[in-house]
């Protein structure tokens, strides 16, 4: 929570690792989890004599990217940003400076917030040193170990405008970030294996005043919860110095997971401590028209448009509260196509959705494997009562788990339900057995539709749906207060 009377700018630096086959400049494999220094060549060590070969399959990525922000895509530049990286062993990065391939869009966030981008550019990752010592820093290791296989890989920065202005809002954009990236199939999306890394630029203004204040950078941020927790501290901090009379001091920080504070690591770096000068080995990138032209043909639908045709199966703008969280549920993990099926063939969209986002998700490997028709079919029988909740949870999870026909699972595992005239006599019987209760109920005490509703599912061993129990007590109910 930014404290009262004053407003957060934050600015995001969100740095993807592309899935290319290769590495963005030499044929070594680009593969996450590998023995270390394995996957490594005269061109990512930076040998004397090697020449990099800019990777085709990262430039159409890095357009797709660009294309789903809504991003011109222009000719551009890459050069060599001179710094001491003690992972990357020739102590220059190629990247792209002031031209790069992707500048000026915006991403359009669920809550209707707009934030826009600077520009994404193309650049090879470092490599990984690992801090052996308690602290797993380098203050305090006793030496360091190095990983090239890392280096060279091709990532693309997508530097956001200082649009943000809350921990939430940060963590939306990355959320919705991290879902176009999935679908456009530039990336895997996974921060927990470094695919996706983010730094926030964060500095505090009065509320009301358009004056930036001194900005700081916290670097790598590998989870939402450690982008929300870093943020809300940084912003509390800055605020705290300014309000006790001392200046923000310009710096690049740490964020300490253990304690929740951020942490100085050196005075922030400008361009010009780069010393950016044009790659001598690499011409300029200007891609073809009909190369863009192509590729944003193939674009697949993104996440703003799946969330929209979620929203028109409820006859709505725009999803609201717990269908709004269910809904994202199913869009990050890429199960919005069964509750599309489902309601296209004519299954209340509310059960469908709630049932996708619940048991499905629980299994989301398995579900985005299960045949859609059989998904449907099994829905399809929870609505028309022939299983009920329960028994419909039951045979989804053997569906996902071993597939086939859902009416033969269930007849299979014993879970047939009422039809609907055996399910009206159990309604008599106990209706019958209880008068005093049944008189109560049609006077209009409500609570006890779930007394009768017990002792339906008691008879009938758990085999009646509970909303069509419901439907017959009140229906039951209707005749009785309509009867002469």
């Amino acid at each position: 929570m930014t404290p009262a009377g004053w407003e957060a700018v934050i600015g995001l630096e969100v740095h993807c690792e592309l899935r290319t086959r290769t590495k963005l400049f030499c044929g070594c494999r680009n593969e996450f989890g590998a023995p270390p220094n394995t996957h490594v060549c005269p061109v990512c060590l930076g040998l004397p004599g090697s020449l990099p070969v800019l990777n085709r399959q990262a430039v159409e990525l890095a357009m797709r990217i660009g294309l789903a922000l809504g991003c011109r895509i222009e000719p551009s530049v890459f050069h060599r940003k001179n710094y001491f990286y003690p992972d990357m062993p020739k102590d220059y990065q190629i990247s792209q400076y002031d031209e790069p391939i992707c500048v000026e869009g915006a991403l359009t966030l669920p809550d209707g917030s707009r934030v826009g981008i600077v520009r994404a550019h193309l650049e090879e990752d470092t490599g990984k040193t690992s801090h052996i010592g308690e602290s797993g820093r380098i203050h305090g290791a006793g030496y360091a170990l190095v990983d090239y296989n890392r280096a060279g890989v091709p990532l693309v920065e997508i530097v956001s405008a200082p649009d943000i202005r809350s921990a939430q809002q940060a963590r939306a954009y990355v959320a919705e970030l991290r879902g176009v990236l999935v679908a456009t199939g530039a990336s895997d999306g996974r921060m927990e294996e470094g695919s996706l890394r983010v730094d926030a630029n964060v500095s505090v203004r009065r509320a009301g005043s358009d004056v930036l204040g001194t900005r700081c950078e916290v670097k790598n941020l590998n989870s939402l919860r450690s982008l929300v927790r870093a943020l809300e501290h940084e912003v509390a901090r800055q605020v705290g110095l300014l309000e006790a009379g001392q200046p923000v001091v310009q710096e690049t920080r740490h964020f300490d997971e253990d304690r929740g504070v951020t942490v100085a690591l050196r005075s922030k770096e400008e361009a010009f401590d780069y010393r950016y000068f044009p790659e001598p080995d690499l011409v300029a990138l200007a891609p073809e028209p009909a190369w863009r032209e192509a590729v944003a043909a193939s674009q697949p639908p993104l996440p703003a448009a799946r969330r929209q045709a979620l929203a028109e199966l409820f006859g709505v703008a725009r999803l609201e509260g717990s269908r709004a969280e269910q809904a994202e549920t199913v869009l990050e993990l890429g199960l919005d196509a069964l509750v599309r099926a489902a309601a296209e063939a004519g299954v209340d969209p509310a059960l469908a959705l709630a049932r996708t986002a619940n048991e499905a998700a629980a299994q989301a490997e398995a579900a985005r494997q299960v045949d859609p028709g059989a998904y449907v079919a099994l829905l399809r029988m929870e609505q028309e009562g022939r299983l009920s909740a329960t028994q419909a949870k039951t045979v989804l999870a053997e569906l996902l788990q071993h597939g086939g026909d859902p009416a033969d699972i269930a007849e299979r595992l014993g879970l047939v339900g009422l039809d609907r005239g055996a399910l009206a006599s159990v309604v008599a019987e106990v209706v019958a057995a209880h008068p005093e209760e049944w008189s109560r109920f049609c006077a209009g005490e409500e609570k006890l539709a779930g007394f009768f509703t017990g002792q339906v599912m008691r008879r009938t061993r758990g085999q009646a749906d509970g909303k069509l129990v419901a439907a017959e007590l009140a229906t039951r109910r209707a005749a009785e207060a309509g009867a002469p």
